[in-house]
């Protein structure tokens, strides 16, 4: 004689699979994945904030000289390229550190003979490093350049002084005279 074999009893499949209060299992796993949605958002603010960078030059339109004049001015780089961050700001020429780290700052600077063109990259009013030359033959070009790594606290600044007595020369089709940027670090 064959026997039958009862089927599995699905009440007691289910109390084995399933805690006894479901409902209290469910409040739990929202709460975790609400927990973990929070936390990957805070994690991509704090990644975004370490995005600092910019570039810009010296003209926004047209073309012409820069001095000279009778004391160092603060070159003012209209034309931007990029500022992510936005801790670059074009009506001042000055670049305001948002957070601790090391950055990276270069500096270029372009003029026609019979002149001479020294700008100096400035940290919190010292002057850091500068980009020099001098050409004294009318229909000769000058050009020189030069960076620095500086170490930057919040809210220290960062611009261009052109010395008195200096004169360079931009236009907008080839963007010569340039200050750039970037964060290559935070510090703690």
């Amino acid at each position: 004689m064959e026997e039958k074999m009862n089927p599995p009893q699905t009440d007691t499949l289910r109390a084995e699979a399933f805690p006894a209060d479901i409902h209290a299992a469910l409040r739990e796993l929202t709460t975790t994945v609400t927990e973990q949605k929070a936390n990957i958002r805070a994690l991509e603010t704090r990644l975004r904030d370490r995005e600092i960078a910019f570039s810009a030059s010296l003209m926004e339109s047209g073309n012409g000289y820069t001095g000279p004049f009778t004391t160092d001015i603060t070159l003012t780089y209209r034309n931007v390229f990029t500022n992510i961050g936005k801790a670059y700001n074009p009506i001042t020429g000055i670049f305001t550190a948002p957070l601790k780290g090391a950055y990276m700052f270069s500096v270029s600077v372009y003029g026609h003979g019979g002149a001479v063109a020294t700008a100096s990259i400035v940290k919190n009013g010292e002057k850091v490093v500068s980009a020099h030359d001098v050409q004294p033959n009318e229909g000769e070009r000058l050009t020189a350049s030069n960076g620095v790594v500086l170490i930057l606290g919040v809210g220290d600044v960062v611009y261009v002084r052109l010395w008195s007595g200096n004169r360079i020369h931009d236009d907008d089709q080839y963007n010569v005279n340039t200050f750039s940027g970037y964060l290559l670090f935070p510090l703690h």
